[in-house]
């Protein structure tokens, strides 16, 4: 009986031994289908400024107390928002509002692995900015700009994600949204009076 037994056990154990081995799976991250570009001009008559935006966006108005111009540019299907703030420099010093905007970029120094700052300069167009392009995982603003004439009118942008910041699994749509500000920043026009 017990020999019976033994044989019984090996046996099985040899039978259920060479089934393949579980693998697990590995790490991966959800699929983001991205739009195809295509843009279309903002242009409100109530702004100093227009600009183009992509047709998968919509500018929504942001109230802010006794600031006027400010903006969302919202993209739904991917859960960003660009803020845009306006400052006439008639009420306020261009050198505070630069200020103010490096202070808002300075914030991410603790999970920033890098900051690089592009300038930009469209003379012709008096177009006139600094673009930081914010890198590290748990950065809550990847992408932020400010746009001034120098004179009288001064733009600050920041992109945001709605939900916490997993820059590695929205590298693409980073990638994707940075293209469209560029190409908001590239299409930026001040009213004339």
């Amino acid at each position: 009986m017990k020999k019976t037994l033994y044989i019984t056990l090996i046996s099985l154990t040899a039978l259920t031994a060479c089934k393949e081995g579980y693998t697990p799976k590995p790490r991966a991250f959800f699929r983001i289908d991205l739009p195809e570009k295509a843009y279309q001009l903002f242009d409100d008559k109530m702004y100093p400024y227009t600009y183009e935006i992509p047709v998968y966006a919509e500018v929504v108005p942001y109230e802010a107390k006794d600031e006027l111009f400010w903006a969302n540019v919202n993209f739904p299907t991917l859960n960003a928002t660009i803020n845009l703030s306006y400052k006439a420099l008639s009420r306020t010093n261009l050198k505070e509002c630069i200020a103010d905007a490096m202070t808002f970029v300075d914030k991410h120094q603790g999970k920033a692995m890098r900051i690089r700052e592009l300038d930009f300069n469209d003379p012709e167009n008096r177009i006139y900015g600094m673009l930081f392009d914010i890198g590290g995982v748990g950065v809550a603003s990847t992408y932020q700009f400010y746009i001034t004439d120098s004179l009288r009118h001064f733009v600050r942008g920041a992109l945001y994600f709605e939900g916490s910041p997993n820059n590695d699994s929205l590298a693409p749509v980073i990638q994707f949204l940075k293209a469209d500000i560029d190409h908001l920043i590239e299409t930026f026009a001040w009213r004339r009076k």
